[in-house]
This record gives structure tokens, sequence and C-alpha cells, in this order.
């Protein structure tokens, strides 16, 4: 009988300590990185500033621009609207919906994707993909988070899928960031930044990158720097971040107002330029549909 006691108590420790590193976030509310963390609440509060967790709702339009190592540059606006819902919203399962659109030039207008992310970890991302073209709603798999994302050198993982469960992390140490030099404006951005710097390694094996360096701002815990390692260990493209701080009813809103990715290998470039920022404007669910997706008037 006491083996059997101790062999439950043991099986209670580990589960704690399994799960002791496990924030409960709550969402709509703004979270900071507190002295004494783990690295995996670090980058759980991270992905709580990057997909906006804490507004009810976000909208921004912008400029996607995608740069050939010659310097030729086809530019592309979008609108993007994300409703973040959560388990004490009227659909529990749900954590966020999200909706981004070309809407010039005349060529990709329209073009768009609808995503829709749960609260079970385990449970797939459910996303579709409008062709205008041809008038058709294409489901998208989870397994093709390695596709390029609307063509550019972003993965759609990286843009709207990967979550906090789908790597794990080790803390490298706490450094100053070296900086970022844009190739785009030439202003090198956030030297001598306070960063964690952390190394993440996907559970899904094989994925298209092995691991992936990166730099996380101790104050706001924004992920503002990647550098990013293919299956054969080798760089092969650095992400940037930038953020700006907008106050909405008193409260400090983190949000990344532009990107910068660069495929190492090809010397091609994205740009993804956010603009017109607004949260908490009353979006309703309903609008993260199908039917918003086919819409004629983009």
């Amino acid at each position: 009988m006491k083996k059997v006691l101790l062999f439950l108590a043991l099986v209670c420790l580990v589960g704690f300590c399994l799960n002791a590193d496990a924030l409960d976030l709550v969402f709509h509310q703004v979270y900071k990185i507190q002295p004494g963390m783990s690295v995996d609440e670090i980058m759980q509060v991270s992905e709580h500033v990057q997909y906006t967790l804490f507004a009810d709702d976000y909208q921004s339009t912008g400029n996607v621009l995608y740069v050939e190592k010659t310097g030729a540059t086809r530019t592309r606006k979008f609108l993007r609207q994300r409703i973040v819902l959560g388990p004490d919203s009227q659909s529990p399962e749900y954590r966020y919906k999200d909706l981004i659109m070309f809407t010039q030039p005349t060529s990709v207008k329209g073009l768009g994707i609808l995503s829709w992310s749960y609260v079970d970890a385990d449970r797939d991302q459910d996303q579709w993909l409008w062709l205008p073209s041809l008038k058709k709603v294409r489901k998208v798999s989870a397994a093709q988070g390695d596709d390029s994302f609307m063509g550019s050198d972003f993965t759609t993982e990286e843009i709207t899928t990967r979550r906090y469960e789908d790597e794990t992390y080790t803390l490298l140490g706490e450094e100053k960031f070296k900086g970022f030099t844009s190739e785009h404006d030439n202003q090198t951005y956030y030297a001598g930044r306070d960063c964690y710097k952390i190394e993440c390694k996907p559970k899904r094996d094989p994925w298209y990158y092995s691991k992936r360096i990166t730099w996380v701002d101790k104050e706001f815990g924004s992920t503002i720097y990647d550098e990013v390692y293919d299956s054969k260990g080798n760089l092969y493209k650095n992400i940037f971040k930038r953020y700006v701080v907008q106050k909405v009813d008193g409260k400090d809103y983190y949000t990344q107002d532009y990107l910068e990715v660069k495929d190492l290998r090809s010397g091609h470039k994205t740009l993804i330029e956010m603009e017109d920022i607004k949260f908490d404007q009353g979006l309703e669910e309903d609008y993260f549909s199908e039917r918003t997706l086919r819409r004629s008037k983009w």
C-alpha cells in the first residue's frame, strides 16, 4: 500500500513540475515580463503580445513590399482585422478570429485568408483562402504551415498559426541587443535594448526549420528579432519586428507596426508596414466568416 501511495505522490509531483511554468494568462489583459519568470513564461507573454490577446479587437491597413535582390519592388495594400475571444466570451472555444485581405492592386484585390484559432492547443487552427480570380474558397491544411504566406518570405506559420505550445525553449542568456539596421530605411533599431536571448526548437520533426534564436524585449515581452535555421542547421533567414505603444483607456497596448524578413539564400526581402492601427472598435464575431471572405467590394 505504501508503494502505491508513493507512486501516486511521484505522479502528482511530476504532473506539477510539468505544468509549473504554465501561466494562466487572461484574455483582454495587458501583461509584461516580470523578474524571475521562466523561459516558458516569457514566451507565453510574447505570444500574448504578438496576437494582441490583450485587446478586444484589432484592425489596421498597410503595405506589403516584395523586394527582389536587384531592388525591384512590388507593393500590395492590405486590411487586417482580428477579434479576440477566449474562455470568458460567448465563443469560449476560440482564442481569436483573424482576417487578412489584399485591397490593391486590382490583380490581387480580394485575395484573403481567414483564420480561426482555438483555445485548445491540441486543435489545429482552421484557415480558409479566398481566390477571387477562381471565385473559390480553399481550406488550408495545418500541414501547410511551412507554405509561403501570400507569396512573401514569411511562412503561414510565422504570420498566423505558430503557438507557444509548438516549440520547446532554452534561455541562452540575457544581453543587450546589438541592433538591427534596416536595408529599407538604413536606420538602426533597438541597439542596446535589454533582451532575453532564447533558442526555440519546433516539436514537429521534420519541419522546415530546426531552430530559431529569438531576442525578446525584457520590458514588453515582444520578439524583436529572429535568426531562423534550416533543417540542416544553417542560418537562412532573419526577421525583424518593430513595435509601438498605443494608449487605450489608460493601458499600454504594445503592437507591431513594421516587419522585415530577408531570405539569405535568395537575397529576397519582404517588408510589412502597418498603418492606421486601431483597437477595441466593436468588431462583431459574425463578421469573421467565409461569407465576408467572399465579398466582392474589396
